[in-house]
């Protein structure tokens, strides 16, 4: 770990230096002349920087202190990062980082061509006309990178889409902070619903009644270790698509309280909240037997009531049941559940070999 520490004293409009005689040892930051102490450790060169001392002072101190932390390795080699790791042995400064990019320094075409001297490879971005340039020392000019044709674009929540492995498309939507797949997860090989599904390295769902129009419609149904990939941490990625998770049981109550549900409501088990459920649940009956109570979807997540199996189907057009990553034990597993004919949501723990609906999420 290398500290720079930087410090530049003003009195009275002028810069000061320390005249320590009996250090003979000075380093130069700008004007300031600072004492130094050297000593070598493991082939480092390792500098301290001393406290600096005035008797006197006339006037208020302007302290200004700029201090960067670097996790160097070797010499020169820098790598900035969250994990510890070390830069790769070919960079001099390697940056790594899942959520953040590199951001060029930005200006306008004016302010690039005042550039004095421009190295070789100076790279800017153009505010004028949003392109990366590249200074050619060869042809003294500053010459725009090609983008070519290949595009990302941002991820926008309740507006993109996301594609699951089985090339299966999504809709999403915004809650809050939390951005929720709004259609029922289906992904997987259908088996018989009087099977169990088994870690055996592919991904297996129920189809309500064994039929796969229904999983089309409703979605797959899942027990909890098929659901999780077969691990038990809580918010595990499990069968979702590549940067979504599992909710967990306070994910879920996270949900519910922005609907308006209170803390201890949502802390409560059975029956809870007053028209949470409703907010949830797709209006009309196309799906939902009558009279699908206080539906109004106001939350858009679009709630249908795929049923679900355990020793047999059942539900169909009844209940929603959706699974959570969270536990009360290692068989016992929080859920929520929807009612045709309740705009409340049920929060309870049961046995994990139920096969459930199940949606997936993002925190923003």
């Amino acid at each position: 770990m290398l500290i720079l520490l930087n410090i530049s004293y003003k009195i009275d409009g002028n810069e000061k230096r320390n005249n320590d005689s009996q250090n003979s040892n000075k380093s130069k930051v700008g004007n300031l002349v600072i004492p130094t102490m050297q000593y070598a450790e493991s082939g480092l060169r390792v500098e301290h920087l001393r406290y600096l001392k005035y008797h006197k002072m006339k006037k208020s101190i302007i302290l200004l202190t700029v201090l960067l932390i670097c996790t160097t390795y070797g010499i020169s080699q820098v790598a900035i990062n969250t994990d510890g790791s070390a830069p790769d042995p070919s960079a001099m400064l390697d940056i790594k980082s899942t959520t953040k990019g590199l951001l060029l320094p930005r200006m306008t075409n004016a302010q690039i061509q005042t550039i004095a001297s421009p190295a070789n490879g100076l790279l800017v971005f153009s505010t004028d006309d949003n392109k990366v340039y590249c200074f050619n020392l060869g042809d003294n000019e500053w010459k725009g990178i090609d983008y070519g044709t290949g595009t990302i674009t941002p991820f926008v929540c309740g507006t993109s889409t996301v594609n699951d492995s089985d090339g299966n498309t999504y809709s999403t939507v915004l809650i809050g902070t939390q951005c929720w797949l709004a259609e029922n997860l289906n992904i997987g090989t259908r088996i018989d619903g009087n099977n169990s599904q088994t870690n055996n390295g592919i991904i297996e769902k129920y189809c309500y009644n064994d039929e796969d129009a229904n999983c089309i419609t409703y979605g797959g149904l899942y027990q909890w270790d098929e659901m999780m990939q077969f691990t038990t941490t809580e918010g595990s990625q499990g069968i979702c698509p590549s940067g979504w998770h599992i909710p967990t049981d306070n994910e879920w109550k996270q949900l519910e309280i922005t609907l308006g549900m209170s803390q201890s409501e949502a802390d409560n088990t059975g029956w809870r909240g007053t028209n949470e459920g409703g907010k949830l649940k797709e209006t009309g009956t196309t799906h939902w037997n009558t009279p699908n109570t206080g539906a109004t979807n106001e939350s858009g997540l679009t709630a249908l009531p795929g049923g679900s199996v355990f020793i047999g189907f059942g539900g169909l057009g009844e209940l929603n049941s959706w699974g959570s990553s969270s536990g009360t034990s290692p068989t016992y597993k929080w859920y929520r559940y929807l009612s045709y004919d309740s705009e409340q949501v049920y929060r309870a723990s049961y046995s994990k070999n139920v096969g459930r609906s199940v949606r997936c999420l993002i925190q923003l």
